[in-house]
């Protein structure tokens, strides 16, 4: 649910940026917009403590978990398990370390990052992966929420409306969200064969780069539209996942 409230605010965000608002259409962002609500600062500690628990059970399903997948299927599932609690970890870091004080700019410490990757000794190419890893798996959303095989990992509710809310909810934020992350890794890529980190802004910077095309404002709206979707879809998904 903390997961599906952060990409509702994105969404928003996003939404007000394609008609020259100002704002940041990331997590950072999102994370402002809870602390300058009533018991905002409450909301981020729920938040912290709600990714830590969820990248928590996804490590245990590293550890513990899928023992009846088949075998061929059961590595897979337990790396994507690991990248999703990674994910959960960091979001969990991010609302603790915004309590505590560090407000930086989530877009400059992502090129910062990315600078200081750049001058490992292969650092490029670990950027471009990063970048590649990234594009790809908005390509897997984007496929998701086309097939709308998320299904899957639902109980779909037997009354006809809430179980269609649920499918089309499912299909417009997975396509969003997959459009969002390959435009996140597509600039990744490019920032680092340019040799120009600081352009490696994160999602934000991803998002602002589409205003700046022709028509971009409307396809900002739409991926903002999308992402509001898909955290709305997050929520249904807190009651109705399988939990195997």
């Amino acid at each position: 649910m903390v997961s599906g409230v952060l990409h509702v605010l994105i969404g928003v965000i996003a939404f007000q940026l394609a008609f020259g608002e100002s704002g940041e259409a990331d997590q950072g962002g999102a994370i402002s917009q809870l602390a300058a609500q009533p018991a905002g600062y409450a909301l981020i500690w729920i938040g912290a403590c709600a990714c830590l628990a969820l990248g928590l059970w996804e490590a245990s399903g590293v550890v513990f978990g899928y023992r009846h997948a088949p075998a061929r299927k059961r590595l897979g599932r337990k790396l994507a398990a690991a990248g999703r609690a990674i994910v959960f970890f960091a979001l969990a870091a991010s609302f603790a370390s915004f309590a505590l004080g560090n407000r930086k700019d989530s877009g400059e410490s992502t090129s910062d990052a990315s600078a200081q990757v750049m001058q490992m000794p292969g650092g490029p190419l670990l950027l471009v992966a990063v970048g590649a890893g990234i594009a790809i798996a908005g390509i897997v959303f984007a496929a998701k929420g086309v097939m709308r095989s998320f299904t899957k990992q639902l109980d779909l509710p037997a009354a006809r409306l809430p179980r269609q809310a649920a499918v089309v909810l499912g299909a417009v934020g997975y396509v969003a969200k997959g459009i969002a992350l390959f435009l996140l890794g597509l600039l990744f890529i490019v920032a680092t064969l340019q040799a120009n980190p600081e352009e490696s802004t994160g999602l934000d910077g991803a998002l602002k780069s589409v205003r700046a095309q022709p028509f971009g404002p409307y396809a900002l709206a739409f991926i903002g539209i999308g992402l509001g979707c898909y955290g709305a879809y997050l929520v249904f998904k807190s009651r109705l996942a399988k939990m195997d």
